[in-house]
C-alpha cells in the first residue's frame, strides 16, 4: 500500500550582515536546524558575514500537537575549526511556528531577523533568507518477499558427549521439553503475547545476553545447547529487508517518535450491539392523517450555543431499506408528522434501497407538550395513490423519543420492520431523535420551516500582481526610417486592462520603466496577456502579443526585487493587411518584465473605516489571533413585507442573515414567509486586530419564487438593513444581547424595516499586554508604507476585488448573490451625495467646536466673567512661569482628570449603531436622495440634470469663498516680512527688535508673566468694544486676492 508522508522543506537560501566572531573581523557560519528532535545543519561558509547556502534540509512532519503549537528551532553557529576565538560562537537564533508554514506551491523568500538565545548574548545582528512549505512525500510499497527456499535437515554431526558446564544456564535443559508442548497449549500463547503492552520504540532494538563468565553473545545468534550426543543448530538469520522497506520503516519509527512527545486528548468510541438503541415502534394501523404535538422526556442540557435560544427539532434519518419487492422502481420514504408532510429524494438501488437522508422538523419546547405520532412510511412512486403501491410503514409515539446532547455520540441506525401493505417482511433502517440547533445533523439536514440551509463561505485568496514594464527591443525592422513611433504596452488579465504612458523612439527601442498592478484570486487559471500596440490617427494597432501563465509568477513578501525576464512577443493574432504590408512586424520583438506577487499588502475588499481584517496575504506573515468573536443570530422582529404571495395575494418574506468577517462569510438559513423570523444560530470568527468591524446584514430571498416559478423570480434579493459593530467596543468576556433597528435608505426616505436581535461576545486569547501592543502597531501591513498604493490606484484596485470576490462567491451552492455581497461590502457608498457632504460639513464643526470652547473658556477668563476662575488661573500661571518644568505633567494630569470626569458620563446604551440624526436621513430632501441614488452616467431628464449642476455652482461658489478667505490669511502672514506693504514691514521689523532687545535684558521669567497679567488684566483697564491693536494691524497687512482677475 502506498505510503503518504507529510515533510516539512527548509530552504536555507542566504544570510546578511553576521556578526564577526573570529577575530579578524569576518565569521564561518553554519545553520542548525531543530524540528521535534529531528537536528540537521548546513555546509560551513568559510570566512563570509552574507553567506550563501542554498540548501534544502527535511523533516519529517507527523501529525500536528493539539496542546502544543509545533516550533521549528534555527540556530546560526560560527564554526571554530575555521577560526578559533574565545568569544561564544553563537550568531543568533529563530523560532517559528508551525502556523506560520505554508502548503507547496505557496511558499516565498523571507529574511527574519536573528534574535538573542539569552539576555548577554550581545552583538546579535543580521537577517536569514528561508523558504519553509509542507510537502508530501509518496513512498511506493515494498515489493514482496522472495519464496524461501525449504532446506533439507542435515543430520547433526557426530561428537563425543561432553559434560555440561556451569556456563550453561540450567534453563537450557528444558528447552527441548518445552518445544515438545501439545498444540493446544500453542494455541493460548498467542493471547499471552496480546496482553502484553506494546513495548516503546527506544526498546524494540534487542540487548545483547552476557553469560556468566562476562563475555557477550551475538545479537542475532543465541547461544547454543550443549547437550550429549549433539547439540540444536541455530535458525538461519533473516533476510535483510529491501531499501524502500528500511526507509518506510525508518519513517514510522521517526513518527512514532514523533507522536509519543504529543499530548493528544482521544473521544471514547461508543459501540451499540444488539436490540434497539431508538425508540420502540407501535403497533396502530396506519393512517395518513395524524396531528403531532410536543413532547419528551427530559430537558436538554445547555450546549455549546449559549448565545442563542435553544430550538428544538425532531430529527429523522431515513438509511436503507432492505426486502423490499423486487418488481419496484425507486421508492421513496414519506414522513407524516403535525401538519408536516414530506417526501424523501427516491432511493439508489445497490444491494440495499439506500436514501441516506436527515430531515429536521421544528418544535417549541418539550417540556410541555402532549401526546404525538410520527409516521414513516415507503411507496413505490410508479403509480403514487393506489393502495396496492404502499410498501409499509412504522409508527412512533414521540413521547419514547429520546432527547440527545450535542457531546453525544451520533445515535447509530436501527433495522425496524415495515408494517402493512404489500412488503410484510421488509425492513427500514433510520433512526429518530430529538435535539437542538447545535446538532451536527442540523445543517445538512432537510428543515420544514426553511427553503436553503445555512453555509459558510470563504473569500477567496487574492494577491496584488505587480508587473514592472521596463522596455521592449527591436521592435521596428532595420530598414525602418528614421521616423518617431509611438508605442504603447496593454497589459490584460482577465476584465482587468492596463496600458502604460506611450513611449517615442525612432531606432526600435522603447523605454517606460512603469509599474501596473492587478488583483488576482488563487487558483491562478487566467493567463496575464500583453500586447505591444502603435499609436496612429485611426487608432491603436497591435504588433504583437505575449502570454504569461499565472503559476510561473514568483512570490515576494518584501520589496526585495525579482528577477527580470525576456518575452518574446508573437505576431499571431495581427489581422491589419496595413500593417503587415508595412512590415511594422519583427519575429525578434521582445519586451522586458519584471513579475511578481506581492504578499506583504493586504488586498481591500472593504472601505478602510469599515475594514474587517487588515492582515497580509502571505501566510508567513501573519501573527497569531488576539482573541475570537461569537456571534449569536438569534432573530428578527416585526419586518415589513416586501414582496406579494401569489396564492393569496398578502404580504410575505422570506428572510435570511449574512455575516461577514475577515475573509469568513456565513449565512443562516432562510425562513419562509414569516415577519418574526428565528434562526438562533452561532458562528465564531478569529480576530486578529481588535479595531475591525463585524457587518451583519438582512435580506429577502426570492430563491423560493424561483422554485414556485413566479413571474419576478428573477428580481434581486431585497435589501432589508444592516448592523455594523466595532470589535474595540467589546469588552472582553462580556455578552451583549441587544436589538437593532433596521434601516434602509432609498429614494424614497429612510424607512425602518424591522428589528434584528444578535448577541455578541468577545474571548481574549493572548495575555492582555499582547492585546495592548497591538494598539502600537501600524493599522496596515509595513509594505503599504514602504511602497504605498496612491488613492486612485486603490479606488480602481478595489472595485477590481470587489468583482472577484462577487463572482466567487456566486458560484458556491447554494450561492451568495451579487446584491447582497455588494451591500455587505459597501461597493456602492462612494458615490457624490449632497446630504454626505453636508454630513461631513458638521463633522468638520463639531471637531472645531471642541477648540472653540477653549478660547471661549480663555476669553471669558481674561474679560472676568468668572473672578474666581481667573485669579486661580493667575495664581496657576506664577507657578507654570517660575517652575517651567511642571508645564507638561500639569497637561497631562489635566487631560487625565477630564477623561475620569468624562468615564462618568459615558454612553451606557446598547453598542453603537447608525445614527439617522448625524447622517441627516430625517431631514434631507427627496431631491437630493434622487440624485444620490442615480446612475452614473446620470439616466434622468435633461432638466434635473441641470438644476443639479446649478446646485453644485453654488455649493462650489461657497467653497471657493472659504478657500480663498484661507489663502488671504496665509498670504498675510507672508506679507509681514516680505515688504509688500513697507510701513507695515517696518512696523513689524522694529518691533520685533525692540521686544528681543528687552528679553534679552530682562529675565524671560518675568517678560512672560508681565504679557500673561497684561493679556488677564481686568475689563476697566481695556476698551471693550474695540478690537486689540494686533488685530487690527494684522487685517490691514496686503494679500494677492486684489491682484486675481
Amino acid at each position: 500500500m502506498t505510503t503518504i508522508v507529510q515533510k516539512l522543506i527548509v530552504e536555507v537560501v542566504d544570510a546578511r550582515n553576521l556578526s564577526p566572531r573570529d577575530g579578524h573581523g569576518t565569521s564561518s557560519p553554519y545553520m542548525m536546524a531543530d524540528y521535534y528532535g529531528q537536528r540537521k545543519r548546513t555546509k560551513t561558509a568559510v570566512r563570509d558575514l552574507n553567506p550563501t547556502w542554498n540548501e534544502v534540509l527535511e523533516f519529517n512532519a507527523g501529525k500536528p500537537s493539539e496542546v502544543f503549537q509545533d516550533v521549528l528551532e534555527i540556530n546560526v553557529f560560527h564554526d571554530k575549526i575555521h577560526g578559533p576565538t574565545r568569544r561564544s560562537n553563537f550568531l543568533g537564533m529563530l523560532r517559528l511556528s508551525s502556523s506560520q508554514f505554508v502548503k507547496k506551491g505557496e511558499e516565498a523568500l523571507i529574511y527574519f531577523p536573528l534574535d538573542k538565545k539569552r539576555f548577554f548574548n550581545f552583538g546579535i545582528q543580521g537577517d536569514i533568507g528561508l523558504k519553509i512549505y509542507f510537502a508530501d512525500e509518496i513512498i511506493p510499497p515494498p515489493p514482496p518477499p522472495e519464496p524461501e527456499a525449504k532446506a533439507e535437515p542435515t543430520p547433526p554431526p557426530e561428537a563425543p558427549a561432553e559434560p555440561a558446564t556451569e556456563s550453561n544456564p540450567p534453563e537450557a535443559t528444558a528447552e527441548p521439553a518445552t518445544e515438545s508442548k501439545p498444540p493446544e497449549d500453542a494455541s493460548k500463547e498467542p493471547e499471552k503475547i496480546d496482553a502484553q503492552p506494546e513495548p516503546p520504540p527506544e526498546q524494540l532494538a534487542p540487548v545483547p545476553e552476557t553469560k556468566k563468565d562476562g563475555r557477550e553473545l551475538p545479537v542475532d545468534q543465541p547461544e547454543a545447547d550443549h547437550k550429549e550426543g549433539g547439540s540444536i543448530p541455530s535458525p538461519p538469520p533473516p533476510p535483510p529487508p529491501p531499501p524502500m522497506a528500511m526507509h518506510a520503516m525508518q519513517v514510522e519509527a521517526e513518527l512514532d517518535m514523533m507522536a509519543a512527545s504529543v499530548c493528544k486528548n482521544s473521544m471514547p468510541e461508543v459501540k451499540f450491539t444488539g436490540g434497539i438503541n431508538g425508540p420502540r415502534p407501535i403497533r396502530r394501523p396506519f393512517s395518513g392523517d395524524l396531528q403531532f404535538g410536543i413532547s419528551s422526556v427530559a430537558s436538554m442540557e445547555c450546549s455549546s450555543f449559549d448565545l442563542v435560544e435553544k430550538m428544538h427539532y425532531l430529527f429523522v434519518r431515513v438509511v436503507k431499506a432492505r426486502s423490499l419487492p423486487t418488481n419496484i422502481g425507486n421508492p421513496i420514504v414519506k414522513i407524516a408528522v403535525s401538519n408536516n408532510h414530506v417526501r424523501s429524494k427516491p432511493a439508489r438501488k445497490t444491494i440495499f434501497f439506500e436514501w441516506d437522508q436527515t430531515f429536521a422538523f421544528p418544535r417549541e419546547s418539550p417540556e410541555y407538550s402532549s401526546s404525538s405520532i410520527l409516521e414513516v412510511s415507503v411507496w413505490d412512486p410508479s403509480d403514487m395513490g393506489h393502495e396496492q403501491n404502499f410498501l409499509g410503514g412504522i409508527c412512533f409515539d414521540t413521547t419514547e423519543i429520546l432527547l440527545r446532547d450535542p457531546p453525544d455520540s451520533p445515535l447509530a441506525p436501527q433495522w425496524y420492520r415495515l408494517e402493512g401493505g404489500g412488503a410484510h417482511h421488509g425492513d427500514l433502517m433510520l433512526a429518530t431523535w430529538i435535539g437542538t440547533q447545535a446538532d451536527e445533523s442540523f445543517h445538512e439536514a432537510w428543515k420544514s420551516d426553511t427553503n436553503a440551509r445555512a453555509k459558510v463561505y470563504q473569500s477567496p485568496k487574492l494577491w496584488y500582481l505587480r508587473v514592472t514594464v521596463l522596455e521592449a527591443q527591436d521592435i521596428l525592422p532595420i530598414t525602418t526610417s528614421l521616423k518617431e513611433y509611438t508605442f504603447q504596452l496593454k497589459a490584460q488579465l482577465g476584465f482587468q486592462t492596463l496600458k502604460t504612458k506611450p513611449s517615442v523612439t525612432k531606432n526600435g527601442t522603447a523605454f517606460w520603466n512603469e509599474d501596473m498592478v492587478f488583483v488576482a484570486a488563487e487558483p491562478f487559471t487566467e493567463h496575464l496577456e500583453f500586447t505591444l500596440e502603435i499609436r496612429q490617427p485611426k487608432g491603436p494597432n497591435p504588433l504583437g502579443n505575449a502570454v504569461v501563465p499565472l503559476s510561473a509568477v514568483e512570490r515576494r513578501v518584501d520589496d526585495r526585487k525579482v528577477a527580470s525576464r525576456w518575452f518574446s512577443l508573437e505576431n499571431n493574432n495581427i489581422d491589419d493587411k496595413i500593417m503587415k504590408r508595412k512590415s511594422f512586424t519583427n519575429n525578434r520583438a521582445r519586451v522586458h518584465l519584471r513579475l511578481c506577487f506581492d504578499g506583504g499588502y493586504h488586498v481591500m475588499d472593504e472601505a478602510a473605516h469599515v475594514a474587517s481584517d487588515f492582515r497580509p496575504t502571505a501566510r508567513q506573515l501573519w501573527k497569531p489571533p488576539v482573541g475570537t468573536v461569537e456571534l449569536g443570530i438569534i432573530g428578527c422582529r416585526n419586518l415589513v413585507p416586501v414582496k406579494t404571495s401569489v396564492p393569496d395575494g398578502r404580504g410575505c418574506t422570506d428572510a435570511y442573515c449574512v455575516a461577514k468577517y475577515g475573509p469568513k462569510w456565513v449565512r443562516t438559513r432562510t425562513v419562509s414567509d414569516s415577519q418574526d423570523p428565528k434562526w438562533n444560530e452561532q458562528y465564531t470568527f478569529q480576530v486578529f486586530d481588535p479595531c475591525t468591524v463585524l457587518t451583519i446584514g438582512v435580506f429577502d430571498s426570492f430563491e423560493s419564487c424561483e422554485m414556485d416559478g413566479w413571474k419576478d423570480a428573477t428580481r434581486p434579493d431585497f435589501r432589508i438593513g444592516k448592523v455594523r459593530v466595532r470589535i474595540s467596543t467589546l469588552a472582553a468576556g462580556r455578552v451583549y444581547r441587544n436589538v437593532y433597528p433596521l434601516l434602509l435608505l432609498s429614494p424614497a426616505g429612510m424607512k425602518k424595516m424591522g428589528e434584528v436581535e444578535i448577541a455578541m461576545r468577545f474571548v481574549r486569547v493572548r495575555p492582555t499586554m499582547d492585546l495592548l501592543h497591538v494598539y502600537s502597531q501600524p493599522l496596515l501591513p509595513l509594505m503599504h508604507h514602504i511602497k504605498p498604493l496612491g488613492v486612485v490606484q486603490q479606488d480602481a484596485l478595489r472595485n477590481a476585488t470587489v468583482k472577484i470576490v462577487t463572482e466567487h462567491l456566486s458560484r458556491s451552492e447554494p450561492p451568495l448573490r451579487r446584491e447582497a455581497v455588494l451591500y455587505m461590502l459597501d461597493a456602492d457608498s462612494h458615490t457624490f451625495s449632497m446630504r454626505k457632504v453636508r454630513v461631513n460639513y458638521f463633522r468638520i464643526i463639531n471637531v472645531i467646536g471642541n477648540v472653540m470652547d477653549i478660547f471661549n473658556w480663555v476669553d471669558k477668563t481674561r474679560t472676568w466673567k468668572n473672578p474666581t476662575a481667573t485669579v486661580l488661573v493667575h495664581a496657576l500661571m506664577v507657578m507654570l512661569v517660575w517652575f517651567p518644568d511642571l508645564i507638561i505633567p500639569t497637561l497631562a494630569f489635566y487631560v487625565f482628570v477630564i477623561g475620569v470626569w468624562n468615564y462618568r458620563f459615558r454612553s451606557r446604551d446598547r453598542l453603537p449603531h447608525f445614527d439617522p440624526k448625524l447622517s441627516f436621513v430625517e431631514t434631507v430632501d427627496g431631491e437630493e436622495l434622487d440624485e444620490e441614488f442615480d446612475a452614473l452616467p446620470s439616466v434622468r431628464p435633461p432638466n434635473a440634470v441641470r438644476a443639479r449642476y446649478d446646485k453644485l455652482r453654488m455649493l462650489g461658489a461657497k467653497v471657493q469663498t472659504v478657500l480663498g478667505d484661507v489663502a488671504t490669511q496665509g498670504e498675510r502672514i507672508q506679507a509681514l516680512v516680505t515688504w509688500r506693504d513697507p510701513r507695515a514691514t517696518a512696523i513689524f521689523v522694529g518691533l520685533c527688535f525692540i521686544v528681543a532687545m528687552i528679553l534679552y535684558l530682562v529675565p524671560s521669567k518675568l517678560g512672560m508673566m508681565a504679557f500673561g497679567f497684561y493679556y488677564f488684566r481686568h475689563p476697566i483697564f481695556r476698551d471693550r468694544n474695540s478690537p486689540s491693536p494686533a488685530l487690527n494691524f494684522f487685517r490691514r497687512l496686503p494679500s494677492l486676492s486684489d491682484r486675481i482677475i
